[in-house]
């Protein structure tokens, strides 16, 4: 049921989401989830910075309220689950810019004025690492 993957800084996108709040598909039957990974990964391909995030995805995250969720994760760090994106190119490259910021920040919180305008009001829950509650 679970298959391991590299620790580390990951953006686990839910690839079987809804495509938005009152579609499922796109007019060719593609998930807005299965989407949304393309376009990471596409992005993630074009750019560099973006080498030492993962890309990772798995069916169902359980936030089916909303639609294009994605999990940010990194070992020892708050995880944020993030949703309401539209599948393309724009949202992936503010997931992967945010979770550039993530990634080097000290405990997994980054300061408001250095989030990407595509990630604000995206937010849906933040969980502590094992061991931890956040202050």
């Amino acid at each position: 049921m679970l298959t391991p993957v590299t620790p580390g800084p990951a953006v686990v996108a839910c690839n079987t989401c809804k495509l938005s709040a009152d579609q499922r598909e796109d007019s060719e039957g593609r998930r807005g989830g299965a989407l949304l990974v393309a376009a990471l990964q596409a992005v993630k391909a074009s750019d560099a910075r973006y080498a030492d995030i993962a890309v990772q995805e798995m069916p169902c995250l359980f936030a089916c309220t909303e639609f294009c969720t994605i999990h940010l994760r990194a070992p020892g760090k708050i995880s944020y689950v993030l949703g309401r994106f539209a599948p393309d190119e724009d949202a992936a490259r503010a997931i992967l810019d945010y979770a550039v910021r993530y990634a080097t920040s000290e405990h997994g919180r980054v300061p408001f004025r250095d989030w990407p305008q595509g990630v604000k009001g995206h937010f849906i829950t933040r969980a502590p690492p094992e061991g931890f509650v956040a202050e």
